[in-house]
């Protein structure tokens, strides 16, 4: 039961860490130099910004399609993890599925508490401002807040969830392919 429960949480991960890198733009490797003091105004801009991209309400509608996505990716992973394990007979397999299965709704409302839980923007938010005040100007994200105020940047934020969801979806169908051979190896792992 151990291993049913550590594949369900290792799935969840590669599928949460797969959509979400596809989705992520590659960072620069961080200096360790000590970071330079923000400026207040640029911070103070940072918080209209994200204000007027009504981000909270936005991350928390993809924080749920994200959740959901992953879920649905989950089982046909596992299954075809599963499929690919020569060393289980068709009736083990039958048996480590069902176990999935039965699983799948814990897992399930784990995974819609955690990505659902109001605390996980104000934390990406408390992320968020600083870098947005490092990387631009007072007067730059005051140009990005008259942006989103008008329709176009209205309907994009509006849109944003959906584009997401989306991009997640034809992400992870390709992830998929190449995930299946891992997970058969991290099932043998867990197997032993």
């Amino acid at each position: 039961m151990k291993k049913i429960v550590a594949i369900l949480a290792a799935s969840a991960t590669l599928a949460l860490s797969g959509a979400a890198a596809a989705q992520a733009p590659v960072a620069a490797p961080v200096a360790a130099a000590a970071p330079a003091a923000l400026d207040p105004a640029a911070l103070k801009a940072a918080r209209e910004l994200f204000d007027s991209m009504n981000y909270r309400q936005s991350m928390q509608e993809m924080m749920r399609q994200m959740s959901q996505s992953a879920m649905q990716s989950m089982r046909p992973m596992m299954e075809a993890a599963t499929s690919q394990d020569k060393r289980l007979s068709e009736a083990q397999r039958k048996q480590m599925l069902d176990k999935i299965d039965a699983k799948m709704p814990q897992l399930n409302q784990m995974m819609m508490e955690s990505m659902g839980d109001p605390a996980l923007v104000d934390e990406l938010l408390a992320q968020a401002i600083p870098i947005y005040a490092r990387n631009f100007t007072v007067d730059e994200l005051h140009q990005l807040a008259a942006f989103y105020a008008t329709p176009v940047g209205k309907k994009m934020m509006a849109v944003m969830p959906k584009l997401a969801s989306e991009s997640m979806a034809s992400s992870q169908q390709l992830m998929a392919q190449r995930m299946q051979p891992m997970m058969a190896r991290l099932l043998t792992i867990l197997q032993d």
